[in-house]
């Protein structure tokens, strides 16, 4: 008979933790080697024994437990497989869970077949993800690359604006319409019209909003 799966359980429901194991344990090829209901318990277990999968709760004695447990396990043992098994399905979460370097990210609620199946290919070192898990992690992938290349050419530009240009994005930046920046601003419509139409040239845009959005998207408010 080939050696078993290795498997630790890091779930503070305790019922939820208990059914894991029973159908864990009921595989031929699995088994439970160690059970956690805590973050810090999970790093202890890690640390003492060896396994080959941790099924990892995120939320346990904080809502951010699971992750810092990953963090620290993965920092000290690189090779360790982690596959999160949570009811948390929220874009920021699944990116700041699968940025600790883990393999595979599961919501709960699924058959117990397809937890198997996940459990398995990950061990066998080709990991699967859910598809709407997979499609948020590519779409967040294509936004961060589109956000390096917008994010050189506004640096570019930024380096151009006149003060006056930077004065007016910090008034859009604020909501204002042509007609409030210019009595801001104590000059003609028209001026504020003509300078908004070299900001559009300078960034590529069509409209003010494109820039803003730009800007928010980068996080570069507090340069204006």
């Amino acid at each position: 008979m080939s050696e078993k799966i290795k498997i630790m359980v890091a779930e503070d429901f305790e019922l939820l933790s208990e059914d894991l194991c029973d159908l864990i344990n009921a595989q031929d090829d699995m088994e439970v080697v160690g059970v956690a209901a805590t973050g810090n318990e999970i790093i202890r277990l890690a640390k003492e024994n060896d396994c080959d999968i941790i099924l990892m709760d995120i939320e346990m004695e904080n809502i951010r437990a699971g992750i810092t447990a990953a963090e620290i396990i993965l920092e000290s043992k690189p090779k360790q497989k982690i596959i999160f098994l949570t009811a948390h399905e929220t874009e920021n979460m699944i990116f700041t869970a699968m940025d600790t370097g883990a393999v595979d990210y599961i919501v709960k609620g699924g058959s117990e077949e397809e937890l198997l199946y996940h459990v398995r290919s990950a061990y066998k070192g080709k990991p699967v993800m859910e598809a709407n898990i997979q499609a948020k992690i590519m779409h967040e992938y294509s936004r961060l690359r589109r956000s390096e290349r917008s994010l050189l050419f506004f640096i570019n530009n930024v380096s151009q604006l006149t003060k006056a240009e930077r004065e007016l994005i910090h008034w859009l930046l604020q909501g204002k319409k042509v007609n409030e920046i210019a009595k801001l601003r104590c000059v003609e419509p028209i001026t504020v019209k003509t300078q908004i139409k070299g900001l559009l040239r300078k960034f590529g845009c069509t409209r003010t909003r494109e820039i803003v959005r730009m800007i928010r998207e980068l996080n570069l408010d507090y340069l204006f």
